[in-house]
């Protein structure tokens, strides 16, 4: 099977929300492999682990410190990679501004949710040929709004898998030759030595 990763070419679309809280932007990465959420009544924070160039990247929690509940939302990356986002955001209270009440997640492969309560204006962004590469929106006491960093996906190519290749036997190698030889030049034990690659 190949590997299927974002293209370098990103676009950014939305938010979709309220206009409360502060804006924040995590950027954009390979593709999402964890997704936590904090939610009850509304979505009260997200925080998202990325992957870049094969290594986690955890962001930051955006949002507040409320909410009952708490789901991961966990991908078999790379085979699996989010395809769409949709929810519903309204007022919690009367009067109040605008937070995103209710979030889905859909990949390649599935499902996940609705987590919240589907009360409100609906959005949905499906991804035909391409993947959510980032999160971006805004954040204060609850998830304010929210916004998808886009990429086309593209199949690894050689130069990606040769990369990958030299990656891991630069470390194996480094692994198996590391103390190999002693402080004055003198052959270490080499029975003592094993590689985990």
């Amino acid at each position: 099977m190949k590997k299927l990763v974002g293209s370098s070419k990103t676009v950014k679309v939305g938010p979709w929300g309220g206009h409360g809280g502060n804006p924040w932007d995590d950027g954009s990465y390979n593709g999402v492999r964890e997704i936590t959420l904090v939610y009850d009544r509304c979505i009260d924070s997200i925080r998202v682990l990325y992957d870049k160039n094969g290594k986690p990247v955890l962001a930051e929690k955006h949002g507040g410190n409320g909410g009952n509940l708490t789901v991961q939302v966990k991908l078999h990356y790379p085979e699996e990679f989010l395809t769409c986002v949709s929810g519903h955001y309204s007022p919690v209270v009367h009067g109040g501004s605008p937070v995103i009440r209710s979030l889905t997640f859909k990949s390649n492969q599935r499902a996940f949710g609705p987590f919240g309560v589907e009360e409100g204006t609906p959005f949905t962004f499906p991804m035909d040929g391409g993947m959510i590469v980032g999160f971006s929106g805004r954040g204060g006491w609850y998830l304010d709004a929210i916004g998808l960093c886009l990429s086309p996906i593209r199949t690894a190519g050689l130069y990606d898998t040769v990369q990958q290749k030299l990656q891991k036997f630069g470390n194996l190698a480094t692994k198996r030759l590391g103390n190999r030889y002693g402080e004055h030049g003198s052959r270490a034990n080499a029975r003592t030595q094993k590689a985990y690659a």
